[in-house]
This record gives C-alpha cells, sequence and structure tokens, in this order.
C-alpha cells in the first residue's frame, strides 16, 4: 500500500494559502471525490494501476500533521518508503518541485512533526516551491495564493510524479524528475 500525504491546514480560510499546497495538489490528482474521515484526517483509498493507494490530507493543522500520519501508518502497515508527502517549501522559487528522502525538516513544522512521529525521516517528499519574501513567514505562508501565483505550480508535474511513485517508486521519480 502507498500513502500519499498532501500538508496543510484544515478550514475554509487556509484553502488557497501557501501552507496548504500539499492539500491542492492532492484535491488536483484526486478530482471531485468524497473523503471519509479517520483519526483527525480525512482519507480516500482506490487502487491505482493494481496497488492500493492512500491520500490524506491532516486535519491536525501543520504542526500536528505526525499525530494523524503515524495513525494512519500504524493502522495500515505502511513501510516509511511507500510514504509520499507533498509540501511547501520556502527555499524553493515559487513551482519549482524538487524531490528528497532522508531529510532534515528544514524547518518546516509539519515535516518535523512526521518526523518525530514516524521516529525518522526515510519517507519520500515532494517540495513545492512557494518563494520567500522579506515579510513575516507566519504570515506569508498563511497568505492566500492569488491566481498569477497558482498558475506558476505545475499540477501536471505534480501528478505525473504521484503516479510514478504508486507504479515505480521513489528512486524512478526522483531520477525522472529531479532536474528538470
Amino acid at each position: 500500500m502507498k500513502l500519499i500525504v498532501g500538508l496543510g491546514n484544515p478550514g475554509d480560510e487556509y484553502k488557497k494559502t501557501r501552507h496548504n499546497i500539499g492539500f491542492m495538489i492532492v484535491d488536483e490528482y484526486l478530482g471531485d471525490i468524497k473523503y471519509k474521515e479517520k483519526y483527525n484526517g480525512l482519507y480516500y483509498i482506490s487502487e491505482i494501476n493494481g496497488e492500493k493507494v492512500l491520500f490524506l490530507k491532516p486535519q491536525t493543522y501543520m504542526n500536528n500533521s505526525g499525530i494523524c500520519v503515524r495513525k494512519f501508518v500504524d493502522f495500515y502497515k505502511i513501510k516509511h518508503c511507500d510514504i509520499m508527502v507533498v509540501q511547501d517549501d520556502l527555499d524553493l522559487d515559487l513551482g519549482i518541485i524538487k524531490y528528497k528522502i532522508n531529510s532534515s525538516s528544514g524547518g518546516h513544522n509539519g515535516i518535523k512533526s512526521i518526523i518525530e512521529n514516524l521516529n525518522g525521516n526515510d519517507f519520500f517528499r515532494m517540495k513545492v516551491g512557494i518563494s520567500k519574501n522579506n515579510n513575516d513567514i507566519i504570515d506569508y505562508v498563511l497568505g492566500n495564493m492569488n491566481n498569477s501565483e497558482i498558475s506558476k505550480i505545475s499540477f501536471e508535474k505534480a501528478k505525473k510524479s504521484i503516479e510514478d511513485f504508486i507504479i515505480y517508486d521513489y528512486n524512478y521519480v526522483m531520477n525522472k524528475f529531479n532536474g528538470q
């Protein structure tokens, strides 16, 4: 079983914020589906190319995302190498997507929570650039993206890399997409 986690904050007031890019990408990938609720998370299970796939949007707020992720990982007995976490990244230019495994949190509190709750950083990450500005970081990441900013996010690349992760593995995705 593969687990695709989109990071974000629950509630309509956060829907288009930079910190919610993980939610946006998972929603874009799945289209119009009805999520179920469990362990303080919204989830959807599908079978893709013969692989069972769990899509998850933790509803614990960003800083506690790992609590929800850990409950799903334990319940479904998911190996860490079969987890992809989609996150925003201040250190990447807007719209740039990079893939990492065995990496530090880089100051991202959602990733820090997942690392702490999984007792390791051996899960795969899709890091989506939201750029950095000189304003207050909290206000910036919780600020809404405008249509011009959203149009710079390569949802097609993100969707294709999710598909490839499901069919193949993280090594395939990193070799294919890093550097593009």
